[in-house]
């Protein structure tokens, strides 16, 4: 990706001169024109809405975009893969609700960012990928252009919006729609084409800067009806045994005061997802987490707030919701709250859609029981609170029982509550999270704390977002941040521990090492020279990579030297990498989706 035409350096070079107002002669002559080009209109544009952040990877025909953006205040993080990059900037964009820019190079750069873009519409995070690209007239007869694609085509179907800028004075308009189109509504991922030919473009620096757009509200609040606000408060009203699920959805909206004002106003138990741990504290008496396996079919009304019944949810039936069959109702009436009018009766009857933002839904939820109840809103009923809290005290007394253990070797459970308790310990760390057991097993052992405090795999279960969504982590918070892996999903982005070191990242990477895919004791069922198929390195020392870029390597082998290392890793804010090594036979095929296996349901 290196090369580039004669074509593309004579028309770079004339660019250069015009923006620079080199245009020839004696250089003590020249006199400078008043000009701007297509580098400076896509940096000016960026800056003017407030994005002061770029992840990519550099190389023709953006690699002088990424120098001139970073002498113009941005910051450029350089990535070793740009599928990493684009996973960076869509966790960004999850944290501060402003688009995350991911920058690449043209076709295979491209492609690999691809991936990222469509995980980010699939998961709602607001993300723009920009992609430098041949020249269309090239392009389009086919005629053998450098990396040469039809990048626009190959976007669209998996994105939010993809949009193509040809001219320098268009530069405005596009990264304005881009923004508008990751933000507004439901949020996703957008793609931008900006084919080589654009950057040195050159125009009058006035008019330059008056084509830019500074977008005003992207995304403005959508108030909900009133009449569907009373009619879900009346279906809660009535209810005997109330539920509401948060959503990531719900912690991406930042109405933290008010989710949890509407939690506790009613008294009605709550069960957050992934992500939406943490928009009340894990331990608050409301939380229904250890007793989920109860509510979810008992429940008679269930308010979802940015929560959506896909898979993660059973699709709203089958025995998780109380039906005998995979394709039951449980007979469960749901409040949907959600900015798409589509999204409801997408699997199951809503018998109360609320269409609108979030914060303002909630906001609408709080005022209506103010009007009509106030204080004396009726709380769920007592046999439900305390069969719920039944279930809670036996099921984390059975948890702490199982956490007390000290095996040798290390399983998943005694080295999580090491890390159980460090984040207890630093509730301002942001966790990441990825894996198969590595994901179940922390998902369901550490608490959090805090609002947007855990990131992981969301919708698609993807992996590979482990060292990407570290970096954004560190960058947009300045938080420490702790990364829980499993060996195998550590493996698709791992050579990004250089990339921490680079830039020096408060980043602790702990790796759940035992040796292999799921578990690392399976054998070639053949009796064949070659390993398993889900078998890696026996004991491999990845803490070696860390070392290598100049961070910290630790080989922890008992919870005391985990701990340790742990601490001294959020102290020290050093990048470090612990090799915590547990036994090969610990975890299960396919961790809790052993369901969606099609082999499993065999055996």
């Amino acid at each position: 990706m290196e090369s580039v035409t004669a074509a593309h350096k004579q028309t770079a070079a004339a660019g250069t001169q015009a923006a620079t107002g080199m245009t020839g002669g004696d250089p003590a002559n020249v006199q400078p024109q008043q000009e701007i080009d297509g580098f400076h209109l896509v940096i000016e544009a960026l800056k003017l809405n407030g994005i002061d952040t770029i992840f990519g990877v550099p190389g023709i025909p953006i690699t002088d975009l990424t120098r001139k953006a970073q002498a113009a205040g941005l910051r450029v993080i350089s990535f070793r893969h740009e599928q990493n990059a684009g996973y960076a900037a869509s966790i960004a964009g999850f944290m501060t609700q402003k688009p995350g820019i991911c920058l690449t190079v043209s076709a295979p750069g491209f492609l690999n960012g691809l991936t990222a873009l469509a995980n980010a519409t699939t998961n709602c995070f607001p993300m723009i990928l920009i992609s430098g690209s041949s020249e269309r007239e090239v392009v389009d007869l086919q005629q053998g252009d450098y990396e040469e694609m039809d990048q626009l085509a190959i976007a669209r179907p998996l994105a939010k919006a993809a949009f193509r800028v040809l001219h320098a004075e268009d530069i405005g308009v596009g990264i304005a729609r881009a923004i508008r189109a990751a933000v507004s509504g439901r949020p996703g991922g957008v793609y931008l084409d900006l084919p080589a030919k654009l950057f040195p473009q050159a125009m009058d620096a006035e008019a330059g800067r008056k084509s830019l757009i500074k977008v005003v509200d992207p995304a403005p609040r959508q108030i909900p009806a009133q009449d569907a606000v009373q009619r879900a408060l009346e279906l809660l009203k009535g209810a005997r045994r109330p539920l509401i699920i948060l959503g990531k959805g719900a912690a991406y909206a930042q109405a933290d005061a008010d989710i949890r004002a509407l939690i506790e106003k009613t008294g009605i138990p709550y069960l957050p997802m992934s992500m939406a741990k943490g928009l009340l504290p894990d331990t608050h008496e409301q939380s229904a987490s250890a007793a989920r396996s109860y509510v979810l079919p008992e429940a008679d009304v269930v308010m979802l707030i940015g929560a959506r019944l896909n898979w993660l949810l059973s699709q709203g039936k089958g025995k998780t919701w109380g039906g005998k069959t995979s394709k039951d109702w449980g007979g469960q009436k749901f409040i949907q709250i959600d900015i798409s009018p589509q999204e409801a009766d997408s699997n199951v009857r809503i018998e109360a859609p609320l269409v609108g933002d979030i914060g303002s839904c909630v906001s609408a939820l709080l005022a209506a029981i103010d009007a009509t109840a106030g204080s004396k809103w009726p709380k769920p009923p007592s046999d439900w609170l305390s069969a719920i809290a039944e279930r809670k005290t036996k099921n984390v007394a059975k948890m702490a029982e199982t956490l007390a253990k000290n095996p040798s070797p290390m399983n998943f459970h005694s080295a999580l509550n090491v890390v159980r308790d460090i984040v207890r310990a630093n509730p301002d760390a942001i966790l990441v999270n990825e894996g198969a057991n590595a994901l179940d097993f922390t998902r369901s052992i550490v608490d959090m704390y805090k609002p947007r405090k855990r990131l992981d795999v969301g919708t698609w279960g993807v992996m590979g977002i482990g060292m990407g969504f570290s970096v954004a982590a560190a960058v947009v918070s300045g938080q420490p941040v702790i990364a829980i892996e499993g060996d195998s999903a550590f493996g698709f982005s791992g050579m990004e521990v250089e990339t921490i070191c680079r830039y020096n990242l408060p980043v602790c990477v702990v790796i759940l090492n035992n040796n292999g895919v799921y578990r690392g004791d399976e054998v070639n069922v053949t009796g064949g020279s070659d390993p398993a198929p889900l078998g890696f390195v026996k004991d491999a020392r990845y803490e070696k990579m860390m070392e290598a870029f100049g961070g910290v390597g630790v080989h922890a082998t008992t919870p005391d030297e985990l701990r340790r290392a742990m601490e001294e890793a959020i102290r020290s804010r050093r990048p470090t990498l612990i090799n915590a090594v547990i036994d090969e036979k610990a975890g299960t095929e396919s961790g809790r989706i052993t369901s969606l296996n099609p082999t499993a349901k065999k055996k």
